[in-house]
């Protein structure tokens, strides 16, 4: 294996390595698409190297994916399981934005792929919607036995000297060689497509003309040769129409038999019938006598549907999310909402309702009936009401008609209101925020991509609507506080080689109750401290800076004495929030640290041989509590050359993940820059933090390094 990754590190990527190691896993899966995602150390952005099912320009939305992203495969790497998405309504109300690009019907599955303790990448593999809602064992066993297989594979690459890199683009695979028929048979085919009704044609998965037979080039009035191996969409301007290429991406995708009419100019419709498969799609062409014939298909969103077409309610569902990402304050995303989905929809009435304290409120309201919902603002989250159910428990409402909802609400009181309703949930970060209710004043009846589609507008609207909000909140708060908060800079102190970071979270104003301070106290000795206070607000903004001061103003005593004065002070205040603290005192001549904690995680300890170990601490209670509480010290070795690594849970915590192991895995990051100056560790341990817990919490982190001569 090291030869042929020797020659292929001189020519290429190496990605090719891959190929049949997804190939594999397609197989035993039984998928019908696969993305292989590689994950270069130090980054946090996922590469798309290697594709199977489908052309390279259908998955170019998503050939780097960031860890932070609301995307399926980016979850499954950073929380490190199994993603799972039995139909295209769930992947709309768990992932709002990959849902709007692909409004089709599949199954999907993500998954990451690691060995050890080190995340390689992941995998996402689409089955057709045919597919059970469900995951099967065996399929499950498949798809973690193939992630374990190709990590093995990228470890052995690695070892080799010759890692596996993405490219520039993603490597895709071509589809399995159909088998190829004998004289005899060939003919037997040929008579075959002849007595067929109709025109027979052949589409690659590309989506372009490989077979045309002498009937399908008369029905669509060109030559063969002249269409043959262009794209029927581009090479014939009748079928320039963003439904056609919808449904030939819906066949490729979806693996989803498919058919449409359209009108060949002037005055001839044609009905065509797409059949997909691993190779390609076979098409039938069918002439008829007028759109949408009892005995041809429909198309899933039919034109006499009171729903849009796919393609246009695509159209209006992405130049929404362009246009949302201008909106400044609650009231733009309201009126952006109204301007571009009434119309798209034909609905007459649009309520945005938000939970504050524990009870419903209107933020805005849009159409023929603005005070649909007024006699509920201010009614309590428990309150008998659709928008109070949804909002609670994130699941979507449909009623077609209005018997459907005084059925299900009896009270609910809109009589001659609505005719019909949706009530759908606004989620940010897998958590309801509020209900966007949309009304129409005649019955309809919510397909089921429609429901999907107006699901993810929610999801859409939700996090603009979050959006709006945290900038409302940064503009009154964030510019005046956060200048107050931390240090500007850190002291030199001779002796000590210290960096320090402070990373917000990014969901939040900026502003929390992270903190450290490094102060000097004369020429052989100094304090350092690092805490968090409960929350991420104003008041937990407002406390760090007092808690901080607290601490700044008895450093030089020992460090039980500080936390204790600062304990008290802050039982005395009462403020409603707790503090975790740890507080250091640096002995330079001695080379000893003393150290004390209120509820703090301990600190790394790196010793000059490289050694790395989280440090064992008296426990404390936090600071806020018990105005009687004590703060046992601990004095360890600081010898030239040693370094600790003082930090928040924020650079360690996610959801799923064991505090103890991540702070293990913290440890072995720090243990590895043992040559490294402290700024480019620090900026080494953030990059890894935003890669396991992106933008979760604030991140506070100060590295303090004995240098190996005391000058």
């Amino acid at each position: 294996m090291q030869d042929h990754a020797a020659s292929v590190a001189a020519t290429g990527s190496g990605t090719e390595l891959l190929g049949s190691a997804l190939t594999h896993v397609v197989q035993e899966t039984g998928a019908s698409v696969a993305m292989l995602y590689l994950l270069p150390r130090d980054d946090t952005t996922l590469h798309l190297a290697v594709l199977s099912g489908v052309p390279g320009q259908l998955a170019a939305p998503w050939t780097r994916v960031p860890l932070s992203a609301p995307i399926p495969v980016a979850d499954a790497v950073r929380l490190r399981c199994l993603i799972w998405l039995g139909s295209q309504e769930e992947l709309a109300r768990r992932y709002p934005r990959p849902a709007l690009v692909l409004p089709y019907q599949f199954a999907l599955g993500a998954a990451p792929i690691r060995t050890g303790a080190t995340d390689r990448g992941g995998l996402v593999l689409l089955w057709p919607g045919s597919h059970s809602p469900e995951l099967t064992p065996e399929e499950r066993e498949a798809v973690v036995r193939g992630c374990h297989g190709i990590g093995m594979l990228l470890q052995q690459a690695e070892s080799s000297g010759y890692p596996i890199l993405s490219g520039a683009q993603p490597h895709v695979l071509p589809p399995p060689e159909p088998p190829t028929p004998g004289p005899a048979e060939a003919r037997v085919i040929a008579e075959f497509v002849r007595r067929l009704p109709g025109g027979s044609c052949a589409l690659s998965i590309e989506g372009r003309v490989v077979f045309l037979d002498d009937a399908a080039a008369d029905l669509l009035g060109t030559r063969a040769e002249d269409i043959r191996g262009t794209l029927p969409w581009e090479s014939l301007p009748w079928l320039d129409n963003p439904a056609v290429e919808d449904h030939y991406r819906a066949a490729v995708i979806g693996r989803q038999r498919t058919s449409f009419t359209v009108l060949r100019p002037p005055d001839r419709w044609l009905s065509f019938h797409l059949f997909p498969s691993s190779t390609g799609i076979s098409v039938r062409i069918v002439p008829t006598a007028r759109p949408g014939p009892q005995d041809v298909p429909a198309p899933s969103l039919p034109n006499d549907s009171v729903a849009p077409s796919r393609a246009t309610a695509l159209y209006h569902l992405m130049h929404l999310a362009a246009t949302l990402t201008e909106a400044v304050g609650t009231q733009d995303v309201i009126a952006l909402a109204g301007d571009q989905l009434m119309p798209a929809f034909r609905i007459q009435t649009l309520v945005l309702m938000t939970s504050v304290e524990g009870r419903l409120r209107i933020d805005g309201r849009r159409g023929t009936h603005p005070a649909l919902m007024d006699r509920f603002d201010g009614a309590p989250l428990t309150s008998p009401t659709p928008a109070a159910h949804v909002l609670m428990t994130g699941i979507p409402d449909f009623y077609s008609t209005f018997s459907e909802l005084e059925r299900a609400y009896p009270a609910a009181g809109l009589r001659n209101a609505v005719e019909a309703c949706a009530f759908l949930p606004l989620i940010v970060s897998g958590r309801p925020v509020g209900s966007l209710v949309l009304a129409y004043d005649r019955p309809h009846p919510f397909e089921p991509e429609e429901r999907a589609l107006l699901t993810s507008i929610a999801g859409l609207l939700a996090q603009a609507l979050d959006r709006a909000r945290l900038y409302d909140s940064k503009d009154r708060l964030a510019h005046s506080l956060q200048a107050h908060l931390l240090p500007h800079s850190l002291p030199r102190i001779p002796g000590l080689d210290v960096a320090a970071r402070y990373l917000p979270s990014t969901r939040g104003m900026g502003i929390g109750g992270d903190f450290y301070d490094l102060i000097r106290l004369d020429d052989t000795t100094a304090a350092a401290a690092i805490g968090d206070v409960q929350g991420h607000n104003e008041n937990a903004a407002a406390l760090m800076g007092q808690v901080r001061t607290a601490v700044h103003a008895s450093a030089g005593a020992p460090p039980d004495e500080v936390l204790a004065r600062t304990n008290r002070l802050l039982t005395d205040l009462d403020p409603g929030l707790f503090t975790s603290c740890l507080y250091i005192h640096l002995d330079l001549a001695r080379h000893t640290a003393c150290l004390a904690t209120a509820g703090h995680p301990a600190p790394l300890m790196r010793q000059p041989d490289g050694q790395t170990d989280v440090l064992k601490l008296p426990p404390g209670l936090l600071l806020g509590i018990d105005p009687a509480s004590r703060y046992p010290t601990a004095e360890v070795p600081l010898p030239p050359g040693a370094a600790l690594a003082l930090y928040t849970d924020g650079l360690v915590e996610a959801p799923g993940v064991d505090f103890d192991d991540a702070a293990a895995e913290l440890a072995a990051h720090f243990a590895l820059a043992l040559d490294q100056d402290m700024e480019s560790v620090a900026g080494a341990l953030v990059r890894y933090a935003k890669r396991a817990t992106p933008g979760t919490d604030d991140i506070a982190l100060l590295l303090i390094n004995a240098l190996l001569t005391d000058g």
